[in-house]
């Protein structure tokens, strides 16, 4: 069993512009740094050059797939992962395309390892785009924790300068979703190592 801190991507999933996930995403990765136990990675998808169309052969069925230059700080940094944090709208009751383009262009790196998800939207608070993430990460062999966050109506929740106006029920949510991605993150990375 490691006693190193667990790796934990927390990914900006938006990169529309005027887009709100930066302001969620340093919400939560505060979160995380308070929990302990957590080595960050901030990843925002929109500093990578993603490309609108799919692989021509699916990772999964040859992980050698040429990826776009562009992407190689990327799959480095979701390979290097132990545990992921989605941070996702919902965009006409679904994810973004840039969030599903760069899960379809990698396969291994989600594999075995544990993800939560922080959705906000104006009515749903991005449960829908939590749901339909579930089946997509599901897929790749990777594990969605129950617990999540969610932010409907966000624009009321967070203040000018993107401090929660009442912050004690999204905090105990995202303590509840951390500490089941520390049980399964750290199993499965255990997991990793020894199989």
């Amino acid at each position: 069993m490691s006693t190193q801190p667990l790796k934990l991507a927390v990914i900006t999933g938006s990169v529309r512009e005027g887009r709100f996930g930066p302001v969620v995403t340093r919400w939560f990765a505060e979160q995380a740094a308070a929990h302990g136990g957590f080595e960050l990675d901030v990843i925002d998808l929109a500093e990578f050059s993603l490309p609108v169309e799919g692989p021509s052969v699916p990772p999964a069925m040859s992980p050698d797939v040429p990826r776009p230059e562009a992407m190689a700080g990327l799959t480095r940094r979701l390979g290097e992962a132990d545990a992921f944090a989605v941070v996702t709208p919902d965009y006409n009751r679904s994810f973004p395309a840039s969030l599903k383009s760069a899960i379809d262009w990698h396969y291994a790196e989600w594999g075995a390892k544990a993800v939560g998800f922080v959705g906000y939207s104006g009515s749903t608070g991005g449960i829908l785009a939590i749901e339909q993430l579930r089946q997509v990460f599901g897929e790749l062999d990777a594990h969605t924790v129950r617990a999540y966050v969610s932010f409907p109506r966000y624009y009321l929740l967070f203040d000018e300068d993107g401090a929660l106006r009442e912050p004690a029920g999204p905090e105990q949510s995202a303590k509840a979703m951390l500490d089941q991605l520390a049980w399964w993150g750290g199993v499965l990375r255990d997991a990793r190592a020894t199989r």
